[in-house]
C-alpha cells in the first residue's frame, strides 16, 4: 500500500490534527487518511443518465419528447452493425 511522507508541517497543525482526530475516536494517521481521502474524492458521482435526464427537466420536455427517449431504453440484445465507409 503506498505511503505519504508530509514534511514542514506546522506544529499547530499537527496539533489540530491531533485533537480531530482525538474527538472522531481514531488515531492522528487515520484522520488524516480520512481527511485526503474526502477530499480526492467527490461524495457523489454524478452519473450521465441522471444528468441528461436533469437537463431534460429543465429544458420542459414533453411527453412526446421523453417518449424518445423511453423508446431508446428499449434496446434489442442484437450486436450493432459496424458503420460502412463504401
Amino acid at each position: 500500500m503506498p505511503a505519504v511522507t508530509i514534511r514542514n508541517l506546522s506544529s499547530e497543525t499537527h496539533r489540530a490534527l491531533k485533537v480531530r482526530a482525538a474527538r472522531n475516536g481514531r488515531s492522528t494517521e487515520a484522520e488524516i487518511r480520512d481527511i485526503l481521502e474526502k477530499a480526492a474524492q467527490p461524495e457523489r458521482r454524478i452519473r450521465l443518465g441522471t444528468l441528461l435526464a436533469e437537463i431534460g427537466r429543465e429544458a420542459r420536455l414533453t411527453e412526446e419528447e421523453w417518449s424518445a427517449f423511453d423508446a431508446a431504453l428499449e434496446r434489442d440484445d442484437a450486436p450493432a452493425e459496424p458503420i460502412r465507409f463504401d
